[in-house]
């Protein structure tokens, strides 16, 4: 509604209605800043120019344009009745399906995300890939996008060849979660790769023969990479992630894509022989060390096979973004220049900072990284102890909700700061109910679904919104309700989801400033149906949004 709302204020504004100078403000609906611009240009003061503009502004064709005024030279505008009607009305039509749109332009977009080293367990900087990826997503199929989303399974490394025969040597504990199982294997080869160095010629062999597709070696990666992808697996499960393919890096080898793609090098003049090796000339886009493509031995290294993979891309799909960490910006931006010197379209990258853990919040055994596993188990038994005071739910309710605050607490820190920024997790400030977390969310929607029940146990009348009942609290909270795509859109433009994790902590924020302020169910005849329609929708767009966020909304807390 908000968009349509803002595509009426552009077309009033006619000639003054660039985009840019149309936005979102504490003190009106939207507002434009065109007569500052224009007062530089003809030395004038902005509070004439803006009086001079709405003088002259249309109204005819639009449905939702009230008042409009000038304030100091901004130019600011209100929704009118009718659009907060229309809001509320379609909130409760559309149901579950509120906030979903056609993005202009929206076709079909893969999104690459995870794809983390199948030799052992995610830990809690992958999850941050994972979350943003999952999250975005989403948003792109609210906004009309179809949507794939890939695990680039890295099959092919040498931490791989060193599990495989770790695996072959070792064994694993088949009592251990898969994953967990695989790293210990690495773990043990690595020690012993140290203490013999001639295990070395081992793996560079193994390797060899992977990329040959010598049979032997084909099995033994298979079976240990499908082993670790079971148990990252059940990792995303629990965090409710999937994804809709895992491709292999391997694949690309196989199906002529690093063959091709090194021949497109080769005819664009990108490629030079030093010491029988194939290298990018890199120079020419302004980096310091070129790239190796293809060993003396023949094998081909990770940037081959990525280059295959979006040439891939650009075969099958018209848009494409990948999650990365931070530490591969300068991989990111090299893939980025050579696929537009080979005239393909790059992929859109999202970089990620690292995450970090408060001085003595988890301990780890020295050498080990913190799993995500860990961290976890850790917040679904710190949720636990919460859930646990309540006397009014059975013991099953109480693991429900402890596993969906604790879920809700991981996923909503970890997307609400925006990427590029590191962050730091604390999960007692996380399962703050208090505080701007999750858990203040989902208890925001819980409250809405427990008035609701109440109101149904002693009658509920037909509820209907009224927009000349509004008090300033309830304005403020349909306005808000009325953003839900524009937001969503704002974070597809972007990339950020971030944006979305504000937004939906002021809709629960405002809806709780509502109700603090304004009786629901004590009050009577048509504002009781008026206040109920508003608790009712703002039920529908909590729970859409938490939805949006991988969260469940839990109708007792």
């Amino acid at each position: 509604m908000f968009r349509q709302f803002r595509k009426e204020v552009i077309k009033v504004l006619g000639d003054y209605g660039e985009e840019r100078f149309v936005r979102e403000s504490e003190h009106a609906d939207l507002c434009s800043t065109v007569a500052f611009k224009l007062a530089k240009e003809k030395k004038r003061k902005p509070s004439e120019i803006a009086e001079e503009i709405i003088s002259s502004l249309e109204f005819s064709d639009v449905e939702y344009v009230g008042k409009v005024e000038a304030v100091n030279g901004y130019i600011n505008f209100y929704a009118n009745y009718e659009f907060l009607e229309d809001t509320v009305n379609l909130i409760l039509d559309s149901d579950e399906n509120y906030g979903s749109f056609k993005m202009d332009g929206a076709g079909n977009v893969l999104v690459e995300h995870t794809s983390a080293n199948p030799d052992g367990p995610l830990h809690i900087g992958h999850i941050r890939n994972s979350i943003i990826g999952d999250t975005l997503a989403r948003m792109f199929r609210k906004a009309g996008y179809e949507v794939k989303t890939h695990y680039y399974v890295n099959d092919m490394g040498r931490q791989i060849a060193i599990a495989c025969l770790g695996y072959e040597r070792f064994g694993i504990d088949e009592n251990k979660k898969p994953d967990h199982a695989i790293v210990e294997a690495y773990i043990k080869m690595n020690r012993e790769i140290e203490g013999k160095p001639e295990l070395e010629e081992e793996v560079e062999k193994l390797m060899l023969d992977y990329e040959r597709g010598e049979e032997r070696a084909v099995r033994l990666f298979r079976e240990v990479v499908e082993h670790a992808l079971k148990g990252i697996g059940e990792t995303l499960h629990r965090l409710n992630i999937s994804h809709d393919e895992y491709v292999w890096e391997s694949s690309f080898v196989r199906n002529g894509y690093v063959d091709r793609v090194i021949e497109m090098l080769e005819k664009a003049g990108m490629l030079k022989e030093e010491d029988g090796a194939l290298v990018i000339n890199m120079k020419r886009f302004g980096y310091e060390k070129d790239v190796v493509v293809r060993r003396k031995n023949g094998t081909t290294l990770y940037v081959t096979r990525d280059l295959a993979y979006h040439l891939w891309k650009n075969e099958n799909f018209e848009n494409f973004v990948n999650v990365l960490g931070a530490d591969h910006k300068l991989i990111g931006r090299q893939l980025q220049d050579v696929l537009k010197a080979l005239g393909l379209k790059p992929p859109e990258i999202v970089f990620f900072e690292f995450v970090s853990l408060p001085e003595g919040s988890m301990s780890t055994r020295k050498g080990q990284f913190v799993s995500a596993d860990e961290l976890v188990e850790k917040v679904c038994e710190e949720a636990r102890k919460i859930v646990e005071k309540r006397e009014d739910l059975n013991g099953e309710e109480k693991e429900e909700i402890a596993e969906a605050v604790a879920v809700g607490a991981l996923r909503y820190d970890f997307v609400r700061i925006a990427p590029e920024k590191p962050m730091t997790f604390d999960w007692s400030k996380a399962l703050d109910f208090e505080r701007q977390s999750s858990a203040y969310i989902q208890y925001s929607h819980a409250r809405a679904c427990s008035i609701l029940r109440k109101a149904v146990k002693e009658g509920m009348p037909e509820i209907e919104f009224s927009a000349e009942l509004c008090t300033p609290e309830e304005r403020k909270l349909v306005m808000l309700m009325s953003k839900f795509s524009w937001v969503v859109e704002k974070c597809i433009r972007s990339l950020r989801p971030n944006a979305f994790a504000d937004y939906l902590m002021d809709i629960a924020a405002a809806f709780n400033d509502f109700y603090s302020k304004n009786p629901v169910i004590k009050a009577e005849g048509e504002v009781r149906m008026h206040r109920l329609a508003i608790v009712d929708a703002c039920r529908i767009v909590l729970r859409n949004g938490l939805e949006l966020l991988g969260i469940r909304a839990v109708e007792k807390m």
